[in-house]
C-alpha cells in the first residue's frame, strides 16, 4: 500500500501540473461553433471537441502539458501494479492540493483562508479514507465479465452525456463534459490495471491480442478529448470540481464491482467512507473555486 500511495500521489503532482499547463492553452481557443448547415446536432458536440484538439496539437505549451500527462499516466500505472483501482484513484484528487501552490506561484498570490480550509478538508478525507480500518480497499483479482459490463455502462453514460451538452449554459457545459471525461479516466484506470498485468504475465504478443488494452486506448483518448473540451468551455472550475469528484468515485464503484474487492461491511467503516467522500467532495469544490484557480478564467457567457 505504500509504494502505491507513493506512485499515486506523484502521478496526481504530474496530473496537476499537466492540467495547468493544458488549461492555459486551452483558454486561448475557445469551442469551435458548428454552423447551422454543418452535422446534424447531436454529433455537432463531437465536431467541435476535434476542431479544438487539431488547433491545440500545434500549440507547444500543450505539448508539454501532454508530455507530463504521459509521465503522470506512468505513475499511475505503477500505483495501480502495487495497489486497487478504488484505493489509487481516490489519491488522484490531491492534484488540487498541488495546483494551488502552482497557481499561487505562477501569479505571485497568496492563498486564501477559504483555500487553506478546503485543502485541510481533502486531507482531513484522504485520512479517514486511510486510517478507518475497512474503508481503504486492498487489491482484488478482475474479474472479467464485471468489467465488460462495468465499461458498457461507462461508455453508455458518456454518450448520453455529450449530445446533452451540446448547446448548454457555460456552466452546465464545463461540468457535463467534464463528468464524462472523470468517468472515462475511471475506465482508463481499470484497463491500466489489467492491461499492466498482462503485460508482465502473459507477454505482448497476447497481451495485444485481449481487448482491455484497445479500451484503455479509446478511453484515455475519450477523456483527455472531454477533458480539453471542459477547459476551453469557460467554467473551469465547475470543470475541475466535476472531474476531480466523478473520478474517484465511478472508479471506487467499478473497483468494488469488478475486482472482488471488498466493500465496507461495519457500521464504522460505512461512516468512514461516507464522512471521507464527504469531506473530499467539499474540499474539491472548494478549492475549484478558488480565486488562484479562476483568475484567468473567460468571463462566462
Amino acid at each position: 500500500m505504500t509504494v502505491a500511495v507513493g506512485f499515486g500521489l506523484l502521478a496526481a503532482f504530474l496530473f496537476a501540473a499537466a492540467a495547468s499547463l493544458q488549461q492555459r492553452a486551452a483558454h486561448r481557443h475557445p469551442p469551435a461553433v458548428v454552423d447551422g448547415d454543418g452535422p446534424p446536432r447531436r454529433t455537432a458536440v463531437f465536431v467541435g471537441l476535434w476542431r479544438l484538439i487539431r488547433r491545440l496539437v500545434r500549440e507547444p505549451l500543450w505539448l508539454i502539458g501532454w508530455s507530463t500527462n504521459l509521465v503522470g499516466f506512468g505513475a499511475q500505472a505503477l500505483a495501480l501494479r502495487f495497489g486497487s483501482v478504488a484505493l489509487v484513484q481516490p489519491l488522484l484528487v490531491t492534484q488540487l492540493l498541488f495546483a494551488l501552490p502552482m497557481a499561487a506561484a505562477w501569479r505571485q498570490r497568496r492563498p486564501s483562508g477559504r483555500d487553506w480550509l478546503s485543502a485541510a478538508l481533502i486531507c482531513g478525507g484522504l485520512v479517514a479514507f486511510f486510517a478507518v480500518r475497512g474503508v481503504a480497499p486492498v487489491d482484488g483479482e478482475a474479474n472479467r465479465l464485471h468489467l465488460l459490463l462495468g465499461c458498457i455502462v461507462a461508455a453508455a453514460v458518456v454518450l448520453l452525456i455529450l449530445p446533452f451538452s451540446d448547446g448548454m449554459p457555460t456552466l452546465v457545459r464545463a461540468t457535463t463534459l467534464a463528468i464524462a471525461a472523470g468517468i472515462c479516466f475511471a475506465v482508463s484506470a481499470a484497463m491500466i490495471k489489467v492491461t499492466t498485468e498482462d503485460l508482465l504475465v502473459r507477454g505482448v504478443l497476447a497481451t495485444a491480442r485481449d481487448w482491455p488494452g484497445y479500451v484503455l486506448a479509446a478511453s484515455t483518448l475519450g477523456g483527455l478529448l472531454l477533458g480539453q473540451g471542459a477547459f476551453a468551455a469557460g467554467s473551469l472550475a465547475s470543470a475541475v470540481a466535476a472531474m476531480s469528484i466523478t473520478n474517484p468515485v465511478a472508479s471506487y464503484l467499478l473497483g468494488v464491482y469488478a475486482f472482488k474487492v471488498a466493500p465496507p461491511e461495519t457500521p464504522t467503516a460505512l461512516l468512514g467512507l461516507a464522512v471521507a467522500g464527504a469531506l473530499i467532495s467539499l474540499g474539491a469544490v472548494g478549492l475549484a473555486h478558488s480565486p488562484l484557480v479562476r483568475a484567468g478564467e473567460p468571463a462566462l457567457s
